[in-house]
């Protein structure tokens, strides 16, 4: 079974690697400083001097420009914070609903705040929107007291998260992004864990909001993020501004079923981030689609050899995409490869084929084919009924 249609870039894979080290710091590292001013990408140019463009299901490259220089993130860190707060959410360790109370540490936080006295008490809920939308960096400090206990602690298991999702260039030392010597990172890093952030659908209910409020309205959050409201299909996530790390982004938008994660960092002002990001989410949507590795055909159920079941079903495991240019649509092949049947026992998951896209006899994907549920091997006395039922059907015929 063969099907043509187009691609141009393919699932991207993360490299491996070991956790952080407990010290958490890289030595001798200096910020990029004479990195290219103007990028290209066909009729593309951006002014920001470190960029990347990503589509997040796959995580293809679209484009970038110095996405490895080591460069201060300002608060673009609260991609991780935010995270690590929705895993802890996922996980039933936090809950929307529950109170936490502002430390004195939080209360003590400097430059953008939500102005959060100690004592205070706020839900989950409202420090996912202090974050999300005004950046606030005492609100940080109360997410990562209340997933870890400590600042401290939480700035290691960011690191060690980092290290899971392969951030090679990064090395963090606080939740909130305010400039320090070992607190860095690279574009490429904050869209690996901004597609992390965003696989997380709920993170929507927060990064999208403009206008919103604390303390029963007497407080108002603005977003940071002014594609927001004046970008079409912006879905977030985060900016960072200091006088070190300069004007940075990590914004990502969705249409047509795809979305795609623009970064930017060390822009010289609001202006020339705001361009730089909206120019390469043009330059993708306007250029690029996605289309599921998956076959294009139902998949039939495979018979299974001795098995308590006699067919067991084959699905594609996960979901897998692939971005390609649009106007070489027409190039794709997909090949379904599966096996004519199978000896139990079977395992959920057991490999079962593969479906191979294919664009001009350059292998873009690989995506298997696997048993969708178990189907455990019969026993001798399974065996035994099964005949005896077969011998007394004869003798009733």
């Amino acid at each position: 079974m063969r099907k043509i249609l187009c691609c141009l870039l393919v699932l991207a894979l993360l490299p491996a690697v070991g956790f952080a080290d407990d010290a958490g710091i890289v030595d001798n590292w200096e910020p990029a400083e004479d990195i290219a001013v103007v990028g290209t990408a066909g009729n593309l140019e951006v002014p920001a001097p470190s960029v990347i463009l990503t589509e997040r299901s796959s995580g293809a490259v679209l484009f970038e420009k110095n996405a490895d220089a080591k460069l201060y993130p300002a608060s673009v860190t609260k991609v991780m914070t935010l995270l690590l707060t929705m895993e802890a959410i996922e996980k039933g360790l936090l809950s929307l609903d529950q109170k936490l109370t502002v430390s004195r540490a939080a209360m003590s936080m400097g430059g953008s705040t939500a102005f959060l006295h100690e004592g205070e008490q706020y839900t989950v809920h409202e420090m996912l929107k202090s974050v999300a939308i005004a950046s606030a960096n005492d609100g940080s400090v109360v997410l990562a007291e209340a997933v870890a206990g400590t600042e401290g602690t939480f700035v290691g298991m960011m690191n060690e998260r980092a290290a899971q999702l392969g951030m090679t260039g990064t090395n963090f030392v606080n939740c909130h992004g305010l400039d320090d010597p070992q607190h860095y990172t690279t574009a490429r890093d904050i869209s690996i864990m901004s597609r992390a952030l965003l696989s997380h659908k709920d993170i929507r209910n927060y990064s999208t909001i403009w206008l919103d409020s604390l303390r029963d309205g007497t407080f108002t959050l603005t977003n940071t993020n002014r594609l927001v409201r004046f970008y079409d299909g912006c879905t977030g996530l985060k900016t960072g501004t200091t006088s070190k790390a300069g004007s940075c982004i990590a914004a990502s938008a969705e249409k047509n079923g795809m979305e795609l994660i623009a970064v930017v960092m060390k822009a010289d002002s609001t202006d020339d981030r705001y361009e730089s990001a909206r120019k390469m989410l043009d330059y993708g949507f306007a250029g690029y689609d996605s289309m599921a590795a998956w076959p294009d055909e139902a998949l039939l159920p495979i018979p299974v050899k001795l098995g308590k079941a006699k067919e067991v079903q084959p699905v594609p495991a996960g979901d897998h995409s692939v971005i390609y240019e649009k106007h070489k649509k027409s190039l794709i092949n997909k090949t379904v490869t599966i096996v004519e049947d199978v000896k139990a026992p079977v395992e959920k998951g057991q490999q079962l084929g593969e479906v191979v896209v294919e664009c001009e006899g350059e292998v873009l994907a690989r995506v298997p084919i696997v048993a969708g549920e178990s189907v455990g091997k019969v026993s001798w006395w399974d065996v035994f009924r099964r005949l005896l039922g077969i011998l007394t059907m004869s003798d009733k015929g």
